[in-house]
């Protein structure tokens, strides 16, 4: 509104007033900023320092708090956590609407295990009232989200609780079906305690299948799993009791005695677990009964219905007068008998246990005689109401269970889209990735043919340069032979006869001409005798072994040191016939130490190299030592290399051994068996 009626003589007042609102503003944000994490703060604050005394009231002022809040996600959060506090308390009203908010925010904020989690409060509230079927239906939704964020222990605790209903509202087979599918999901995880539970909630639709052997075996099941879990646990002492009812059930008193006996003398089991303690004690008793052993027996069922009064056991209660008044039936008290008989049924009507209310109309019956008709007809009319009332329960969970079954198959279906995608793309990968492999493989494959061929190549250069030496060597062998020949035969012998006849004109007593024809005579015999010398060394030259292929090391080792600098020095066995060996060794020694030059080049960094040749009675010697920078033979792979150096050697029946280390340099001895051509 300011800005249409600015005016530039009002430009100064204006842009003052701006300032003046910005900086309320700023003060205005920063106080409700800090109201927001004060807000946040004493709701956490509130909730982390819940005590029994106040809890209620504590809730109350977190609930009212966390209204206030701004932020979704930390609302979600505390409402989350606000709800699962009421639940504890039997403040339904507070309880639903915390948890209604904590699902509505959870969804707002796409909180999938929030939600899941708030489902699961609703449906445990819910199943400690009258309205199992809706419990059912919250459980499965919060399974819906288990199984579709892969959280298998939540979804396998679902399921439990989803068969537990079952098993209460009569749907036995259901409850079996879905334990069984718990049971699959908490076996990989090793969860022995819950697979106690479930192992014991098969046991107990067992029994009330009346398949009381495999009701049996259940329950050993569950005592293995509770073992693995915490040996010794008090637990088993429930699961013990529940063996001992099936033992009644099939009327093996004798053994459910010696089971319920285990549990009354239990240390301490009256203070640990009252309630376990005062319901073995009345089923100890009735079990004595049944066998017809009354001793002690009323006191024994008069206790524990003291103790069940004391600690509100009502559900209990209904069990406890009708065993006393099937007691007082046994011994013809039917007043007393009738008293405890009306007692239970009103107790099982008040606490809605309508299994001992059917048992007791049954009692009664027998009991008034009078009134068996009323009671009968009052047995028949809960019965089938009970029976109408459970078909439909067991409807709706067959129809949630249709539903869930359906979302999974849903779920199934586009996991295996998900997984054909999945394999055509890595099918793709692997096709390109084999194609590249292969490309790969015949680039080298013709590198390789490549190589070979050149080595095959240089192998016959090389026996060529063996052959053209040794032919030029023979060659010089043969000229140096004439020479001698055509000295010692045609000059010696020209000069040999011109000495005779010199000698023959010495005879003239001339002084001058004798002292001339003296001194060439003596020339000549100086002539003959350097001829002479210089035949026999030609000659000696032509009878001695040249050695060729020592001559090509020799011309290899020069060429290294020209082109790399490296010095060389070589050292070889003077006495051995080197050309006298096979051509292929001679070309694989020439190309073991080539390459081991190379090496020392390309790898070592060496300066110097010392080569030896040694001859060890049929068995050559090439050791090879350079200075260079040396290696760990023990981690290094073998280069190409060496490969080469091991394929030559192993041809000729030879092998190698290399002494290394880091900066000490290297050393390659490799050994050849050898004869003579």
């Amino acid at each position: 509104m300011d800005a249409k009626i600015l005016h530039p003589f009002y430009y100064g007042l204006f842009f003052l007033c701006v300032l003046l609102f910005n900086g309320c503003n700023r003060k205005n944000v920063l106080k409700d900023n800090s109201e927001v994490s004060n807000k946040t703060d004493s709701v956490k604050i509130i909730l982390d320092n819940l005590t029994p005394k106040s809890l209620s009231s504590d809730l109350k002022k977190a609930y009212y708090l966390a209204l206030t809040e701004k932020d979704d996600s930390v609302k979600s959060k505390h409402f989350s956590s606000i709800s699962y506090e009421f639940s504890f308390l039997n403040d339904s009203l507070y309880f639903r609407r915390a948890n209604k908010l904590a699902i509505q925010m959870a969804k707002k904020v796409q909180d999938s295990t929030s939600l899941a989690n708030n489902y699961w409060d609703l449906a445990s509230f819910l199943q400690n009232t009258v309205l199992v079927d809706s419990s059912y239906y919250y459980y499965s939704e919060a399974l819906k989200i288990y199984n579709r964020t892969n959280n298998k222990f939540s979804a396998a605790r679902m399921l439990y609780n989803m068969a537990v209903i079952q098993s209460n509202a009569k749907d036995y087979t259901g409850s079996e079906i879905t334990t069984i599918q718990a049971i699959e999901l908490l076996k990989p995880l090793q969860k022995n305690l819950n697979l106690y539970f479930c192992y014991n909630n098969l046991g107990s639709v067992a029994n009330a299948l009346k398949e009381y052997d495999k009701a049996l075996d259940y329950y050993d099941k569950s005592l293995y799993y509770l073992e693995k879990h915490q040996p010794s646990s008090d637990l088993r002492y429930k699961s013990f009791n529940n063996t001992a009812m099936v033992y009644q059930e099939m009327g093996n008193h004798q053994k459910a005695i010696s089971l319920f006996e285990k549990i009354i003398h239990r240390d301490s089991i009256y203070f640990k677990d009252t309630k376990l303690y005062a319901l073995a004690l009345s089923n100890y008793a009735q079990s004595k009964n049944k066998l017809g052993d009354t001793t002690g027996v009323l006191p024994l069922l008069q206790k524990a219905l003291r103790i069940k009064d004391s600690i509100g056991e009502y559900n209990s209660l209904a069990i406890t007068n009708f065993q006393l008044s099937e007691y007082y039936l046994g011994i013809n008290d039917t007043a007393t008998a009738l008293q405890y008989a009306l007692q239970s049924k009103s107790i099982a009507k008040q606490s809605n246990n309508n299994m001992r209310l059917l048992e007791t109309l049954e009692l009664l019956s027998k009991i008034d005689a009078h009134n068996s008709l009323y009671y009968t007809q009052q047995y028949i009319d809960l019965n089938n109401s009970l029976q109408l009332a459970e078909r439909a329960v067991r409807n709706k969970f067959t129809k949630i269970r249709f539903e869930t079954d359906e979302f999974i198959a849903q779920n199934e279906l586009l996991s295996r889209q998900r997984q054909l995608l999945l394999g055509i793309s890595v099918a793709i990968l692997l096709l390109a990735g084999s194609t590249l492999v292969i490309l790969d493989q015949r680039r080298k494959n013709q590198k390789l043919r490549f190589e070979q061929l050149q080595q095959q190549k240089n192998q016959e250069i090389f026996n060529l340069l063996l052959t053209q030496n040794q032919k030029v060597e023979e060659g010089k062998q043969l000229e140096k032979k004439r020479i001698s020949e055509e000295l010692h035969d045609g000059i010696i012998g020209k000069l040999f006869g011109t000495r005779l006849i010199l000698a023959s004109l010495n005879s003239k007593t001339d002084s001058e001409i004798i002292e001339k024809r003296a001194e060439y005579i003596k020339s000549l015999q100086n002539i003959e005798e350097e001829i002479r010398t210089i035949s026999h060394e030609l000659n000696k030259a032509s009878q001695e072994k040249i050695h060729n292929f020592i001559v090509s090391i020799e011309e290899l080792i020069h060429s290294i040191q020209e082109s790399s600098k490296i010095e060389c020095d070589f050292k070889y066995d003077q006495s051995m016939a080197w050309d006298q060996l096979k051509g292929e060794i001679k070309i694989n020694i020439y190309r073991i130490i080539q390459e081991s030059f190379q090496n020392c080049i390309k790898h070592a960094q060496a300066s110097r190299v010392e080569l030896s040749l040694i001859n060890q009675k049929g068995t050559l010697k090439i050791v090879i030592q350079d200075n260079g920078i040396g290696f760990n033979t023990k981690k290094s792979k073998k280069g190409i290399g060496l490969k080469n150096i091991h394929s030559r050697l192993k041809k000729l029946n030879g092998h190698y051994t290399i002494e290394s280390s880091d900066k000490q340099g290297t050393e390659l001895t490799a050994t050849i068996p050898y004869r003579l051509d």
